[in-house]
């Protein structure tokens, strides 16, 4: 059926809007970015009165920026992994075998999501303190109980992702693996995980950046030397003065990678979100 000719240009001219709202931030960041300070600390203009890339080689020496981008990349990466890989363990047990707890543990999984991540600090904190000094467990301050944290929110959605995700893939595949002698496991590993794979990799993008721009749980259980991307960008921020232009180029530059690996994952994304939709 031909579409009417004011629906054709009502779509056009209310998609573009919302495509200039969307992007005017990112533009705003751009600008500012290019500006030298004192452009920035004078009058708000849309278009800066003189370009100059200082701000993106400054914004190294201010603070300790590299260091905060391995410490993101290092947790991040970690959790996200960790994560998809416990959670496939447990999605593939609810969805292929029938237990008793089985409801329950959904149930159970499913509920942590409604609880704001607040609740969960300050528990956190008095466990990794305890630990510490008890039984000499420094998670406190650490990459590894950063991760730990992570693991808290990110697990549990990913199970619940992942639990849809592998009802989708048809169990005539699990016979059919049983047949040429592969036991559980080994049906698991050669037939159920490449079969969901775009399931399992929409599941990694949502864990990484969660994890990459986390910062209630990063502010708190971190220290100088374990300081993440997104609590670290502060430091730009002094007594004396806020150097916004290394903001925004310090945002656009530990944004990049993010934004890469979406671009190059987004069809697995779109896949893994929408699959078990329409069968």
């Amino acid at each position: 059926m031909r579409e009417p000719r004011w629906f054709v240009w009502s779509r056009r001219i209310g998609l573009s809007l919302l495509s200039l709202f969307a992007l005017l931030p990112v533009w705003v960041m751009v600008t500012t970015s290019l500006k030298p300070l004192g452009d920035v600390q004078g009058e708000f203009r849309w278009f800066p009165s003189t370009v100059t890339l200082d701000a993106f080689v400054e914004m190294w020496r201010t603070i300790p920026l590299g260091r905060y981008f391995l410490n993101s990349l290092v947790v991040s990466l970690t959790a996200s992994v960790a994560s998809v890989a416990l959670a496939l363990l447990a999605a593939y047990a609810v969805s292929r075998y029938r237990f008793r707890g089985r409801q329950l543990f959904s149930v159970t999984v499913l509920s942590t999501q409604m609880f704001p991540g607040i609740l969960f600090l300050l528990p956190l904190f008095v466990i990794f303190v305890n630990l510490g000094q008890q039984l000499g467990i420094d998670l406190y301050g650490s990459r590894p109980g950063l991760i730990i944290t992570y693991l808290t929110f990110t697990l549990p959605f990913s199970v619940w992702m992942l639990v849809g995700y592998l009802d989708s893939v048809p169990r005539e595949l699990d016979e059919a693996a049983a047949v040429d002698g592969n036991g559980p496991m080994g049906a698991f590993f050669r037939v159920v995980i490449p079969a969901a794979v775009p399931g399992i990799v929409a599941v990694l993008i949502y864990a990484f950046m969660t994890a990459w721009g986390e910062v209630l749980f990063a502010s708190v259980l971190t220290d100088e030397s374990t300081r993440t991307l997104a609590v670290g960008l502060q430091g730009y921020a002094t007594q004396n003065n806020v150097y916004w232009n290394q903001i925004m180029a310090a945002s656009l530059t530990v944004s990049a990678p993010v934004v890469v690996g979406f671009l190059l994952l987004q069809r697995y994304l779109v896949a893994g979100l929408t699959a078990g939709s329409v069968k």
